[in-house]
């Protein structure tokens, strides 16, 4: 996948870069704490290591199961925004069919983050796009069991995530965002995180970002164990999962 950032697009990460700079999260435990952020990055490794060895029969079956469904690549890859505003290629299964329309998302993101209006819930209290006509029969199974996020242990691995942390935001949810909201862009986004495991899809825009910086305000790597051990009570029960 090759990106192209043209000369606007680079005007743009910068001002992003310095709202983030500006914001108080850039001073806050997790972003200072080198100690920390050492023992933090040595789990990910280990962990992101170990998970890609041991899951790889369960990788290629999901591989070709995608490859039988719907054509095209089993392996979607999408710019995201980490850590300081920092572009990267985000790794995911493919749970749509090829060459979709992002618009019909851009369009839902840029409602959900400029209003924290009910409307958007959909029948099962949840913020997603129901019935949604891009995702294939076995892109559901892989979002309801959460299966399509295993190819991101690729990215903890390079450095560009962690296993917690914020969800890597998309290059046009940030160009939308408040200020307030660059804080959960202080820190490597994640995998899994508090937004996850308190709720998923059934919070609203404004209370994600709010666990997002609970999380990088009270960071400790006992809250990122909790976070990964209740992870797995979730993706079990099927808590907000789309």
């Amino acid at each position: 996948m090759v990106i192209i950032v043209g000369s606007g697009e680079k005007s743009e990460i910068k001002t992003i870069k310095n709202n983030i700079v500006e914001s108080p999260r850039a001073n806050v435990s997790l972003t200072k704490n080198a100690s920390g952020i050492v023992l933090k990055r040595a789990i990910d490794l280990i962990a992101s290591s170990i998970g890609l060895i041991s899951l790889a029969p369960l990788l290629l079956v999901i591989a070709i199961l995608i490859r039988i469904d719907s054509p095209g690549p089993a392996i979607f890859a999408q710019r995201r925004i980490g850590k300081d505003g920092k572009e990267f290629t985000f790794y995911k299964f493919r749970s749509m069919y090829r060459d979709c329309d992002e618009s019909l998302h851009q369009d839902y993101m840029a409602k959900l983050i400029n209003s924290s209006t009910e409307d958007l819930k959909g029948k099962d209290g949840c913020f997603k796009l129901e019935d949604d006509p891009r995702v294939t029969r076995v892109g559901r199974f892989l979002r309801k069991s959460s299966l399509d996020e295993l190819p991101q242990l690729i990215n903890v691995l390079r450095g560009e995530m962690s296993l917690v942390g914020p969800r890597p935001a998309l290059p046009y949810e940030v160009e939308i965002y408040d200020p307030w909201h660059m804080g959960r862009l202080a820190v490597i986004p994640g995998i899994t995180g508090l937004w996850q495991v308190s709720g998923r899809s059934e919070k609203n825009f404004q209370e994600m970002v709010e666990l997002d910086l609970k999380y990088i305000d009270n960071w400790s790597i006992w809250l990122d164990l909790k976070i990964i051990l209740k992870t797995f009570q979730v993706i079990f029960n099927k808590q907000g999962a789309w």
